[in-house]
Order: C-alpha cells, then structure tokens, then sequence
C-alpha cells in the first residue's frame, strides 16, 4: 500500500474516531499528494519518495510556524501545529538518532574522501540522498560541519 492509499484509509479512520487534529493533519497531507500527482510534468503517480519530500517539507512548515506562534505568545495555535507535526511524522520512517547519522557520515565521507570545508557540498549531496527521510536536513548538516570543520 503507498502512503497516498495509507492516508486516505486513515481520514476514514479519524472520521470515525471523531479525531478533529488527526482528521485535519491527513487532509492536508491528501491535499499535498494530490497536487504534486497532477502537477504538470508528472506521470500522474506519486512515488513514495516524494510523499516522503513532501511529509518532510509538512512537518518543518508546521514547527516554523509554532515557533512563530510562541514568539507572538499564542501557545494555543502553537499546540496545535505541533499536533499536527505528530500526526504527519507517523508517516515517516523511524527517525536516525544522532550517533546514527554521525555513523552514516563518516562512512560518506570516507568513500567521497572529502577531507576539509570546501568538500562540504560533495558530502551533503550524498548524504542528503542517503539518509532522505530517515534524518533531518538541518542535523545532517551540522554533523558534516563538525566532522569536516
């Protein structure tokens, strides 16, 4: 089953359940998925792997905008862009600690034998490509400028 079908089943399920938060979260992920199905240039399906650009993109928009909503002292609209964040990331596969992504850096690095700043887009680009979904770009980054700084 894609993520598409898996979405579509849950806003059945949260329909049902009566789940206001869960309910809005899945129909914005539907609403995401079904416009890059039909945006031009594609083949009219959606990939898992750009389900899984768009979750990504879902969740940092929404903790933006809780960190604005604290800065303007509005806890409550905060929480809930928070609780949608929680519902999206249940899509995404089990996030990599940081001594994971640490690990899987340093092996990037070994096999681009990048050895100094300047080397830094090299092993972004492949480790970005080979931990998509699985880590957070901002953590990816700082763990390569530790390791190559």
């Amino acid at each position: 089953m894609t993520l598409f079908e898996t979405v579509s089943e849950d806003i059945k399920k949260a329909m049902l359940a009566k789940d206001r938060v869960a309910l809005d979260a899945l129909r914005g992920i539907k609403k995401e998925f079904l416009e890059a199905k039909t945006a031009k240039g594609t083949d009219g399906e959606l990939h898992d792997d750009v389900a899984l650009k768009i979750l990504q993109k879902m969740i940092k928009q929404r903790k933006e905008s809780a960190e604005m909503y604290i800065a303007g002292n509005r806890q409550d609209l905060a929480d809930a862009e928070l609780a949608q964040a929680k519902v999206i990331e249940q899509y995404l596969p089990k996030q990599m600690t940081e001594e994971e992504i640490k690990a899987a850096v340093k092996d990037i690095i070994a096999q681009t034998g990048a050895s100094s700043m300047a080397d830094m887009g090299k092993v972004m680009g492949a480790a970005t490509k080979a931990l998509a979904g699985k880590a957070d770009g901002k953590a990816i980054s700082l763990i390569v400028k530790q390791l190559l700084g």
